[in-house]
């Protein structure tokens, strides 16, 4: 494994094998950025946003956390199938209630797009994109990690594409859905993606 301290954060520690399982996924040479490091980070933001007060149910957030990449490989339908991997895994061993939200939250990384109301989505939501809000270097670390997953596409589709996903970020009235995230991290975030932007532009001559 890579290392990383994950602490206490696994909330069956009846099935260790389980938890192995997805390290294994996200220790995979072939991350780069969604990787055990970035699942620390989730885990580490869903404390921080716990401990300012959130009410939200631990056992379906901590698990969606651990399970929202656990499928990665670039391709459109990984949360899905990360779903999936949820669903079947969790079957049994949890109230069939409890693996739907889950499943749902895990989909739900996908668009990043809670409902109103919806505060295991919220947390979950702002702790996967806290990263945005991140120090310039560790953001920087983060944006040439997802470069290398995309190692495949040449670097005017990798702009365009980027460019594409961080305009429709910036689109939005408010990156996070939390007040707590929204008055600690939007602004850092939204400074981040702009200048990220700024270096994806072409040069004009």
């Amino acid at each position: 494994m890579s290392g990383v301290d994950l602490g206490d954060s696994w909330p069956l520690p009846d099935l260790t094998e389980l938890r192995e399982e997805l390290l294994r996924a996200y220790d995979h040479p072939a991350r780069g950025y969604h990787d055990t490091r970035h699942l620390a980070e989730v885990l580490a933001r869903i404390d921080e946003l716990g401990a300012s007060g959130i009410g939200f149910e631990r056992l379906p957030v901590l698990l969606a956390a651990w399970f929202h990449d656990g499928v990665y490989d670039g391709e459109r339908d990984a949360e899905e199938r990360s779903a999936v991997w949820a669903e079947q895994a969790l079957a049994g061993l949890l109230t069939a209630q409890a693996v739907a939200e889950v499943a749902r939250l895990v989909r739900l990384t996908e668009t990043h797009h809670p409902e109103p109301g919806d505060a295991n989505g919220s947390v979950l939501s702002d702790a996967d994109l806290a990263i945005l809000a991140a120090p310039e270097d560790r953001y920087d670390e983060y944006v040439a990690a997802v470069r290398g997953e995309f190692a495949h596409l040449d670097d005017e589709a990798f702009r365009e594409g980027r460019t594409r996903v961080l305009h429709s970020l910036t689109a939005r009235p408010h990156l996070f859905a939390t007040d707590y995230a929204r008055e600690r991290w939007e602004a850092a975030a939204r400074s981040n993606i702009e200048r990220e932007l700024a270096g994806l532009t072409p040069t004009r001559h």
